[in-house]
This record gives structure tokens, sequence and C-alpha cells, in this order.
């Protein structure tokens, strides 16, 4: 399978949520290889959508010629796209958002209606593509939280798009937590093996995922200490 990582997070590597996206391709690679190609964002130049719609009307062509040419043949070509990202102000961090707003190349002015709303028709085929999100946040719990990215995401590939959601985060990158996180991040690979061998993760992976790693108000605490 061809894997596009679209890394949303200004700090690149090091990004709190990229050792979740890490863990769940070791874990599909444990099935199958895979051929997986990793693209950080914010190191990618994308000039802001105008709105123009002039793509939507010329074939895909769009009047800034930058490195979201190649990028949208990259998608194009892909089997799965993985958005992995913090949580930034309850959605994702702008230079993504910007990448997202210049895929409208892909579709044309015309529009149809899927179930209960309308979408536009596409220029291009990617009707074989899969979406997954990875995601993770600073707060003690993900209700109330990701609702917002969720919704997004979904509205903009499909009900059934495949999302991992975590609280707790920056747990990731302290070495200290390790009896915690290092459990969590296996639970994260198993969801990989699944998807690879399914398409899906089970209910039981994924409410494993949903459970915090140590409980929100001691998290708190340990946050709000080092508060100067």
């Amino acid at each position: 399978m061809k894997i596009l990582v679209l890394n949303g997070s200004p700090k690149r590597e090091a990004s709190d949520t990229m050792h979740m996206t890490r863990a769940f391709l070791e874990g599909m690679n444990d099935v199958e290889r895979q051929e997986v190609e990793l693209l950080s964002v914010i190191d990618q130049k994308i000039a802001f959508c105008t709105g123009c719609l002039g793509c939507m009307r010329n074939g895909g062509r769009c009047v800034h010629h930058d490195d979201m040419d190649t990028i949208l043949e990259k998608i194009l070509h892909s089997d799965l796209l993985l958005f992995s990202f913090p949580l930034y102000c309850y959605g994702m961090p702008a230079p993504l958002k910007a990448l997202i707003d210049r895929t409208l190349p892909l579709s044309s002015i015309a529009m149809r209606k899927v179930g209960d709303h309308y979408e536009h028709v596409g220029q291009r085929d990617f009707s074989g593509l899969r979406y997954l999100m990875i995601s993770g946040c600073g707060f003690p719990n993900r209700e109330n939280n990701f609702e917002p990215a969720v919704m997004q995401f979904r509205r903009m590939f499909g009900g059934d798009a495949t999302v991992i959601a975590v609280a707790q985060a920056p747990m990731f990158g302290v070495p200290e937590a390790k009896p915690v996180t290092a459990p969590f991040l296996e639970t994260v690979r198993e969801a990989g093996r699944e998807y690879a061998k399914s398409g899906m993760i089970s209910e039981r992976v994924m409410e494993k995922l949903r459970t915090p790693m140590i409980p929100q108000e001691i998290y708190a605490q340990i946050v709000n200490s080092q508060v100067n």
C-alpha cells in the first residue's frame, strides 16, 4: 500500500502526535511492508487559496504554481492519506489547513447530491483513496475537544474515515512517562496491524485508545505544577 503521511505539526518529526503515527505505521508494517512517504507540511511552499475558483473551471489549473502541484499528484497516486497533526484551537494547524484548501483543483464547479448534502463533482479520479486521521492534544481528556476537528475531517472524507484522537499527547515526549506511554503506543501499533489486515480498527482497540493514559485530574495537576 502506498501511504502518504501529511505531518501537520510545525515541530516536524518532534511532534508528540508523530509518536503515535510511527507506532501505527510500525503495526501496519508488521503485517505487510508498506510504501510510506512522509511530508512535513511546514516545509512545503503552499500559498493560500484565494477562492477565485479558476481551478474548478479550467481543468484543475491553479493560479499558484508551488509545491501543491507535486503534492496533488502524490495524493492521486496514493492508496491512503494519513493526516497526522496536533490539535490547534480545536482544529488542524494552519499549514495543513492551507494544504487542504489547495486540493480544490481536484473538484469541479458542478455539484451532486450525496445523501442529505451536496458535493462537488471531481475532476480527477480519487475514488480509491482511503483517509485516516491521527491527532493528539495536550488536554487531560478527549471529550469536548476533538469534536470540531473530527466533524470537519469526516465531512471532507466521509463518515467512515478512521480517526484516532488521543489526549495527554505531550506525555509521549517525556522519558519518565514511558511506563504508561509504552503500553499505549503498543495499542496504537495493534491498531495499525488491524487496519493493515481489514481496513478497520476494532471497537475493543478503539476503546483502549479512548482511555486516558493516567487519570485526568493527575495529569492536570502535573501540568499545572510546571507553571511558573
